[in-house]
């Protein structure tokens, strides 16, 4: 499938709706929606345009401008409806309505929790920890460098991946995103499910007007891995939303989580790496690489 071309700033640009009115995510939001979310301090990594937008038909998102001009986002997960607020609270009589809507508060980050979790409780509300949510934070010389005895293992795979295969990487581009595509395909096959294909298809077709950034590996002359991401943080932080690579060569995974760091600018301080949504075996894989901390977020429910 060919990328997108279509303009960001065209006539045809929807608006916002105001609230109480929700409307669904639009491609055309984003001038208006990603200067905000770029500037959130945490990098909580659903808090970017393009993660909302990828997965709006996930979690059946819509979003509405409170008044004050903040704006909340609506979805849908497991049954429940939960809401969030990316860039604060708002006044809260209109946040005692959201409640009134929705099950649960979603993503509220640590800064706001430390900020209004006193007056949250005092109204009956309970403040928890999403630790499934967490998401994973290393430092961007820790993943190049692997440094240190606690990095051994990694080390000798990524060393055993170079001795046995001939690779090369290459940022993702235009000319390179039909390639992408056929690692994500390969990788659906390979997996026997959807896992999260439907949103990293779109990401990659959608990759120059969601201003996506990446790598895309090539092993023994074939496409194999790709990496794929963007600034989050003010740009001191980059979050990475999706990796993919072919099982079959032993020590991918290793490699490219090292050489996508190795490649990354060193104004980045810190890379983002999602969170493991409880998944043992993802929890034990994000934890071997030894976090430097995590971006903390919270759920609030009414008692």
């Amino acid at each position: 499938m060919a990328e997108y071309t279509g303009s960001l700033t065209s006539d045809v640009q929807k608006e916002v709706p105001s609230y109480p009115d929700w409307g669904p995510l639009d491609l055309s939001m984003r001038p208006l929606l990603h200067p905000r979310l770029v500037m959130i301090p945490e990098g909580i990594s659903e808090f970017t345009f393009a993660d909302l937008y990828l997965f709006r038909h996930t979690y059946s998102y819509r979003i509405t401008m409170l008044p004050g001009g903040t704006f909340a986002i609506s979805g849908h997960k497991e049954g429940k409806r939960f809401f969030m607020l990316p860039c604060g609270l708002p006044e809260w009589d209109v946040l005692e309505d959201l409640f009134r809507t929705h099950d649960f508060l979603k993503n509220l980050s640590e800064s706001h929790c430390r900020e209004f979790r006193p007056r949250l409780e005092e109204k009956g509300y309970v403040v928890e920890e999403d630790r499934d949510n967490f998401d994973y934070l290393y430092r961007r010389e820790d993943l190049a460098d692997l440094s240190g005895r606690k990095y051994h293992k990694k080390r000798n795979m990524i060393k055993a991946f170079i001795n046995n295969y001939t690779y090369e990487e290459v940022p993702i581009t235009k000319a390179r995103i039909e390639d992408a595509l056929a690692v994500l395909e390969a990788w659906r096959e390979e997996k026997g499910e959807e896992g999260d294909y439907e949103a990293a298809r779109e990401a990659l077709i959608l990759c120059r007007p969601l201003r996506l950034r990446g790598y895309l590996y090539y092993v023994d002359g074939r496409p194999a891995a790709y990496t794929l991401g963007e600034p989050v943080a003010r740009g001191r932080m980059f979050a990475v939303h999706f990796e993919k690579a072919l099982s079959g060569y032993k020590g991918i995974y290793q490699f490219i989580n090292h050489a996508f760091a190795a490649t990354l600018p060193k104004h980045y301080r810190y890379i983002n790496r999602e969170q493991d949504l409880g998944i043992p075996g993802l929890r034990q894989a994000k934890m071997s690489y030894h976090p430097c901390g995590f971006v903390r977020k919270y759920k609030v429910t009414k008692k």
